[in-house]
């Protein structure tokens, strides 16, 4: 259908600017530019409602190289010491916490208090108390805290909770998480407890408790946990190189875990019910995820999974959407209350009751 020319009219929108008309979009710096902060840049480049306008770190050569590789002001770029004047910045919305663990709870907190939303990278904290600090700051504040768990925007993953949900496996019985990757390096901060604040569980881990949670769909009741470390040379004191740990649901289910940083291969997710089962494998990687169930081939699309949770996390801050499994800092605190309990299980040899 034709339109007429109007005397002023404007020329129809691009693209960028068609998507601030259909919902804001979130304006982002992101805040240590390591690999997967660079791995989160590029993928925000395909975003439709958040876009990267700046930048944090402690190193001038990568402000520099981010500044030209991703048109970001120099006025948007910020260090370590200076970042809190972003409370001055009215074009950034968020920053996207993507440092060593350690650094999380001071980090965020401060990104609070300037009156920026908060990203952080997952886990949230190095322990429960931090989390729980975050939380309160950014609520304090009166500003969102979320936490990058792509996939639970993950259109394969979404698929098995939905089954569980429609009652299609049945009752819940048992679930398997293997998460695990032979680490390289052993300077990387990642093997560094003042930094990363343990070993494999903080990093890879997760994956299992979390996904046990989302999978089974219910918060556990209790954990065990034993530790086994063949490498104390590369895996010190506070370090974990093995644990193999296991949770209780109170609708009768249980999960045995693995968490590692000496074997490969381990990527795979497995939820068994009354009625039948699903698999996730991979489960965890950047894609594609891979999966089947007692009723043939999971065939959900592929998208670049930080593409997909950026745009989704706009829409949570701008538009209040409720994601089918939380992104919130409560939902990351709920992870590091399970943690502290697998290393006290590891330490005395003994159940651990959790608590709501």
């Amino acid at each position: 259908m034709a339109l007429p020319f109007l005397p002023g009219s404007v020329s129809l929108p691009d693209f960028e600017n068609l998507a601030y008309q259909q919902g804001k979009v979130l304006r982002v710096a992101i805040m240590g530019l390591g690999s997967y902060g660079t791995r989160v840049a590029d993928a925000m480049q395909a975003c439709k409602r958040a876009k990267l306008v700046g930048a944090i770190s402690g190193t001038p050569a990568k402000l520099k190289d981010w500044q030209s590789k991703y048109n970001i002001p120099a006025k948007n770029c910020y260090n370590y010491e200076n970042f809190d004047q972003i409370k001055n910045n009215r074009d950034i919305d968020a920053v996207y916490v993507i440092t060593p663990n350690a650094l999380h709870r001071d980090q965020v907190i401060r990104v609070a208090k300037a009156g920026k939303h908060a990203i952080c990278e997952k886990p949230m904290a190095i322990n429960a108390k931090e989390g729980q600090e975050m939380v309160d700051a950014c609520r304090q504040a009166n500003v969102k805290l979320l936490v990058g768990y792509r996939l639970h925007f993950e259109p394969n993953t979404l698929e098995i909770i939905r089954m569980r949900k429609a009652g299609e496996l049945g009752k819940v019985m048992f679930f398997q998480g293997l998460s695990g990757f032979k680490i390289g390096d052993p300077k990387q901060w990642r093997l560094n407890k003042e930094l990363a604040g343990g070993g494999a569980m903080m990093d890879i881990g997760i994956y299992s408790i979390n996904g046990a949670r989302y999978m089974v769909g219910e918060e556990p009741v209790w954990v065990t946990a034993q530790e086994t470390k063949t490498d104390p040379v590369k895996f010190k004191e506070g370090v974990d190189e093995t644990i193999q740990f296991q949770l209780g649901f109170p609708g009768g289910a249980v999960a045995s875990c693995l968490s590692t940083y000496t074997m490969n291969n381990l990527d795979r997710f497995f939820l068994n019910g009354e009625k039948g089962f699903a698999e996730l494998f991979p489960a965890t990687g950047y894609g594609p995820i891979k999966g089947r169930t007692h009723k043939g081939e999971l065939t959900g699309p592929h998208t670049t999974h930080q593409t997909v949770q950026m745009d989704e996390m706009a829409a949570i801050i701008f538009d209040n959407k409720q994601p089918v499994v939380p992104v919130d800092g409560a939902e990351g605190l709920k992870d590091l209350k399970i943690i502290d309990a697998i290393f006290q299980a590891v330490k005395t040899g003994r159940k651990v009751e959790l608590k709501g």
